[in-house]
């Protein structure tokens, strides 16, 4: 690659990072930048145009038939480069389409499959699935969870930075208190023999490890669900224990879902959809599962209005009337 194009790429890391983005979207658009620029070799990046953004999306969805959300993601990559790399003034427009996402109702379990699909779990994957289906939390979400943000007493958790950077409360259900007590005791003594072989504390966000140094070896500041084995930060270059690798668990959520015989499309996002809807099902309203989900607009919330297990959405066929 040509040091024009390989300048434009460390500098397109160096802004994502001024504006901490995470790692999977500083990866993902790093990867989408050198994929647009690899696929107009020997143009130099301050000459490209909006042109040579339609024909890197038209090869997209015409060569290689990616999904119109991929197409999206490379959109946005692009323009985030023109934008802020490239520095093209705002009034320069960017005449592109973006790809229709059809619209899809979400794969909900009833109440019988999730009892099924979590009986074919254990371990901590079982209390990971648990916490996806019994507080609406997202995959990541359940991922980097910190001991101090689950709070026993008041029987809650609080979700730290996210989709969209938010922060929220939702449940922390009673019946998971005693197992995952005894699940972060062990937490305890694996964290503690890292403190005594001297390994690098936990990843901290933004400035935090700076401006408070001891935090990160800190209890309180720990994954609840740790790696296994100790890693290298991709930008620290630092040795520490992150946490646990989310492939892991979607494969035993699919593992379990073939082996219990449930024939849905099943994932670890089912589970929270799963919980929307059964939480309306019981006569929630619905700003309330707004809230707990962390959703902006309660129109997002509504589409499980639309799955409620209501057998034909409550209407009775007219074949079957008298």
């Amino acid at each position: 690659m040509e040091s024009s194009s390989r300048n434009c790429l460390e500098r397109l890391r160096s802004i994502i990072r001024c504006r901490h983005y995470s790692i999977r979207t500083e990866e993902a658009y790093l990867d989408w930048v050198h994929r647009f620029l690899a696929f107009h070799p020997g143009v130099p990046p301050e000459s490209l145009t909006e042109r040579e953004i339609s024909a890197f999306l038209t090869h997209l969805a015409v060569r290689e038939r990616v999904a119109s959300s991929t197409q999206n993601q490379a959109l946005n990559a692009l323009v985030f480069f023109f934008r802020h790399v490239l520095l093209r003034p705002p009034e320069s427009p960017f005449h592109i389409v973006r790809a229709k996402r059809p619209v899809r109702l979400p794969t909900v379990l009833s109440r019988a499959e999730v009892a099924s699909l979590l009986s074919g779990l254990s371990g901590r994957h079982l209390l990971m699935a648990q916490l996806l289906y019994g507080g609406g939390l997202r995959l990541m979400e359940v991922m980097r969870l910190r001991i101090k943000d689950v709070d026993f007493d008041l029987r809650q958790i609080l979700v730290r930075d996210g989709k969209g950077l938010k922060d929220r409360v939702t449940i922390l259900p009673e019946s998971l208190r005693s197992s995952l007590q005894t699940h972060l005791q062990r937490v305890r003594r694996m964290y503690e023999s890292d403190l005594d072989r001297g390994v690098a504390g936990v990843f901290l966000p933004y400035a935090l490890e700076r401006k408070y140094p001891s935090a990160a070896r800190e209890w309180g500041w720990q994954y609840v669900f740790p790696s296994d084995r100790l890693s290298r930060d991709p930008r620290s270059g630092a040795v520490r224990r992150h946490h646990a690798d989310e492939s892991a668990l979607q494969k035993e959520v699919r593992r379990a879902a073939r082996a219990t015989g449930i024939p849905k499309p099943v994932g670890c996002h089912t589970l929270r959809h799963s919980f929307a809807t059964h939480l309306l099902e019981s006569g929630y309203d619905i700003r309330t599962v707004q809230e707990l989900l962390g959703h902006s607009d309660v129109k997002t919330t509504m589409i499980y209005t639309h799955v409620l297990n209501r057998g034909g959405l409550g209407v009775k066929s007219p074949l079957d009337q008298p």
